[in-house]
């Protein structure tokens, strides 16, 4: 990986990005920043309707297509963002045993989303699991976002280590 890493960041937009750091990668971490808190904090109230914590005025559906759009949303802002991230600063970022692991844990969210959906439809009791379980998940991903900076932690876990 380290080698496709060091490539990546000869390339045109990597080196624009890297050549523009005092602005460019403040913003893009802001962007990030703030679809990860339209995310949690979405996926948060879905969470506590589903656990009968609050909002138990209205259904489930009318909850979830409440905050769904804005769920979609801002996981296409993170999309983007993070891909500007590891063009920017592709050696930090895929030579991270954070990232990878963060990673894993948005390809399982997903999938979780994906049944948790379903299940909102079919049927409330399923989804509470799937509720603690998503904002467990999430609040990792969060952790693990920040670790990328201090990758160092996770000692010979980290190919980061070994550079």
């Amino acid at each position: 990986m380290k080698p496709f890493a060091e490539w990546l960041s000869t390339t045109a937009p990597s080196v624009f990005i890297q050549e523009h750091n005092a602005w460019a990668i403040p913003l893009i971490q802001s962007v990030h920043i703030a679809g990860i808190a339209v995310v949690f904090g979405s996926v948060f109230l879905i969470n506590v309707r589903i656990l009968g914590l609050s909002a138990m005025d209205q259904s489930l559906q009318q909850v979830s297509r409440r905050y769904s759009p804005w769920i979609n949303g801002a996981l296409y802002i993170l999309l983007i963002t993070g891909l500007l991230m590891v063009v920017g600063e592709p050696v930090r970022e895929l030579v991270s045993f954070s990232f990878w692991a963060k990673m894993l844990l948005v390809a399982v969210g997903t999938l979780i989303a994906v049944r948790f959906q379903r299940s909102v439809r079919t049927q409330e009791s399923a989804a509470k699991g799937l509720a603690i379980l998503t904002f467990a998940i999430w609040t990792c991903i969060i952790v693990l976002g920040r670790l990328i900076a201090y990758d160092h932690v996770w000692g010979s876990w980290s190919p980061a280590d070994s550079l």
